[in-house]
Order: structure tokens, then C-alpha cells, then sequence
């Protein structure tokens, strides 16, 4: 049971993560702002190859900050345990 769940959420990372890639291809913001927000969706794919759900909860707060207009660097700090560098190598 835990297997399906754990597939489940794969898939609604995936399909979040697609959204994700939409909306910043689609802002109007310079080449280089844009660019900064395809890297960090890079390093949350990669994080979600070692701690799913960390990575859901980044991207969740990624989504939230789009939505709200927040990019140029003005992206919330992540958690102490949400870092990458905190995560296994």
C-alpha cells in the first residue's frame, strides 16, 4: 500500500513540475530571471530523486511564490531540512 501511495505522489510531482516549467516559460521576465527560476525547478527534480516529499514541499512553496508574483530573488529562504546540501548526496 505504501508502494502506491509513494507512486502517487511521483506522479503529482511530475505533473507539478511540468506546470511548473509551463508558467516560467510563459512569464514575461528577462532571459537571465528566467533561466535563475529553470535552475531552481532543476535542483527540486533532482532533490525529488532522493527525498520526495521534501521536494513536494519546495515545490509547493516554488508554485506559491509564482502565483504571488514573487521571482528576482525575492523567493522565500528554504527550511533548514529542505536544502539540498542537508539532503543524502
Amino acid at each position: 500500500m505504501e508502494r502506491d501511495s509513494q507512486l502517487e505522489l511521483y506522479g503529482l510531482v511530475a505533473d507539478r513540475l511540468k506546470e511548473a516549467h509551463t508558467k516560467v516559460r510563459m512569464l514575461q521576465v528577462p532571459a537571465g530571471e528566467r533561466m535563475a527560476l529553470t535552475r531552481k525547478l532543476l535542483v527540486i527534480t533532482a532533490a525529488s530523486k532522493h527525498d520526495l516529499a521534501g521536494a513536494a514541499r519546495r515545490l509547493d512553496r516554488f508554485m506559491e511564490d509564482l502565483d504571488e508574483g514573487r521571482f528576482s530573488g525575492e523567493f522565500r529562504e528554504e527550511p533548514p531540512g529542505d536544502s539540498p546540501a542537508n539532503g543524502p548526496a
